[in-house]
């Protein structure tokens, strides 16, 4: 990728404390991540998000909808299922079963909380837009824990559609952040009948972008991204279309990213596998 390495200031004091401080790494949280993807007359676009300067994590930056997955989201007691089985999903995420269930429900369940776009359908295998006021309380309900989203396909009659997914890309979060996510980023198409909002709170500005767009606009420092989002954007410039990007994942390596970093005294670079002199995820001496 050709994203700028070095850190930001508040992320660069972070990594002096962890080293200084001898600190021990917090637990990679779980997460997913949802690139929506669609066709128009421009080319392949991608729904992208702008998070809130006040939230913790990635304030002010650019991203797709996702986040952690809420433990519930491994489930599969009453949790309607079609597509490829959990099985194959754990061979391809090399995970349990019970793991791989929980990073495509998260998936399934962030985008639905972020955008309004719903990853599931029917018995009959007709998506299901969702629409109405009773649908934005469940929505609401999924936002705020009080409802699971295995509980919510089962009262509906409803499942997830897991073929509608494409695993793209794991990165782990670099070992001297405060909050760290063992991050798995899926490709969706958006739907028929559906469209992206900005629902969640968590956003102040949402788009359609090209891919190459919206890297050129980071090229230009007009948006802020971590280097997984610039990275993934920067892996689906060589796509026209959506089914053209899809069938590239079917034969994508999926290998663990997790960031190295070196401190050289005026700043912090991060490395990642294959840069010459990357260190693993070990913290690089001054």
């Amino acid at each position: 990728m050709t994203a700028p390495r070095t850190l930001p200031t508040a992320l660069v004091d972070h990594a002096r404390q962890f080293v200084a401080s001898r600190l021990t790494p917090v637990e990679a949280r779980p997460a997913s991540s949802v690139l929506l993807l669609r066709d128009s007359g421009a080319g392949l676009q991608v729904y992208l998000l702008r998070r809130r300067t006040s939230m913790a994590f990635a304030g002010g930056m650019h991203a797709f909808p996702g986040g952690a997955v809420d433990p519930r989201d491994g489930d599969d007691e009453g949790l309607g299922w079609l597509g490829r089985p959990p099985s194959w999903w754990a061979d391809r995420l090399a995970t349990s079963e019970a793991a791989a269930r929980g990073f495509v429900c998260a998936a399934v369940r962030e985008t639905f909380e972020e955008s309004g776009v719903l990853l599931v359908t029917g018995d009959d295998g007709v998506p299901a837009p969702p629409a109405g006021s009773d649908w934005e309380a469940d929505r609401r309900a999924l936002v705020e824990r009080r409802l699971a989203l295995s509980d919510l396909l089962d009262r509906r009659g409803l499942a997830v559609r897991s073929d509608v997914l494409a695993p793209w890309a794991h990165w782990v979060t670099p070992r001297f952040e405060p909050r760290r996510y063992d991050t798995w980023f899926f490709l969706a198409a958006l739907p028929l009948g559906q469209r992206a909002r900005d629902l969640s709170g968590e956003a102040d500005q949402v788009a359609w972008m090209r891919p190459v767009d919206a890297v050129s606009a980071a090229e230009r420092g007009e948006v802020v991204m971590l280097p997984p989002t610039w990275s993934v954007l920067e892996d689906l410039v060589a796509y026209s279309t959506v089914a053209e990007a899809l069938d590239a994942a079917e034969a994508r390596s999926l290998a663990t990213v997790t960031p190295g970093w070196v401190d050289d005294g005026a700043g912090i670079r991060l490395l990642l596998p294959g840069d010459p002199g990357y260190p693993g995820d070990d913290p690089g001496e001054p």
